[in-house]
């Protein structure tokens, strides 16, 4: 093999030319790993470093995903909470007003088993005409229900131009958590 230098000195005879350099790459990348193993000397430590890497970096992956997985699981679960909370609130919102108008104030809570009026309103006290009771599917949700006066002018008087209307409150609870507040109106027709 020729050395070829532009260099002088002494240092100038041990450097070989860049052709002989690149045949030498050459040869070793045809051979495979092993040349390059040969290049670089005793690799035992290398490849227990390598595998440290490697197994920290499955790790963080890991991690990374499964955290992921936990909060696409969270957002899941919030949103069919909220779903059903909405459907509950809907429900009984029609509930009330397919019913007549009631002119006092009232409130009730309602379960999958169990109704509480405090006090209930007028259209209660018939025999067959109380809310129906949450299904058995909602168990853990709780749904109550409010009829205020409603100011329509907010000058904190209840007056003629206030008369006749109500504002309905459904506030849906699951596990005791206030989950969603839907509120509309009935007016006296």
């Amino acid at each position: 093999m020729a050395m070829k230098s532009t260099q002088r000195g002494p240092a100038a005879t041990l450097m070989p030319s860049v052709p002989v350099i690149v045949s030498r790459v050459k040869s070793l990348l045809a051979r495979g790993t092993g040349g390059a193993r040969r290049l670089s000397g005793n690799c035992k430590g290398v490849t227990a470093v390598e595998t440290i890497i490697a197994l920290a970096i499955l790790g963080t992956v890991a991690v990374v995903f499964l955290l992921g997985l936990s909060t696409g699981l969270k957002a899941v679960l919030i949103a069919d909470e909220r779903s059903t909370a909405q459907t509950l609130a809907q429900s009984q919102m029609e509930y009330v007003k397919s019913q007549e108008y009631s002119t006092d104030a009232w409130s009730y809570t309602i379960t999958s088993s169990d109704r509480t009026p405090s006090p209930g309103p007028s259209w209660w006290d018939l025999p067959n005409n109380k809310p129906p009771l949450l299904s058995s599917d909602y168990a853990t949700y709780v749904a109550e229900l409010q009829a205020e006066d409603f100011d329509a002018d907010e000058d904190g008087d209840i007056d003629d131009d206030d008369a006749g209307i109500r504002r309905i409150t459904v506030t849906v609870k699951h596990h005791g958590n206030e989950v969603l507040v839907l509120q509309d109106y009935k007016v006296d027709r």
